[in-house]
């Protein structure tokens, strides 16, 4: 899974940022680390990639529905 793999990259890089006498401290860090950014991005409102692509899609057809609609008035409209 992306967010994951995105997750996983944040941890190492939080993790190579720990002095060298931590280093077995390593893999405890690694997953409270992890924990901690996935409860807190759950707590956000946020949506999935497929959910915005799915939106954006709908408001394209959304917009070239409204312009047809526009330019349909407009040409009844000077008739």
């Amino acid at each position: 899974m992306r967010k994951t793999g995105v997750l996983d990259e944040l941890v190492d890089k939080l993790g190579q940022v720990l002095p060298p006498g931590a280093a077995g401290l390593k893999s405890d860090f690694d997953k409270n680390a992890k924990a901690a950014l996935q409860s807190a991005l759950g707590k956000m409102d946020l949506v999935t990639r497929e959910e915005f692509d799915l939106q954006v899609a709908l408001l394209e057809r959304t917009r070239e529905k409204l312009d047809r609609l526009e330019k349909l008035i407009e040409s009844r409209s000077s008739e």
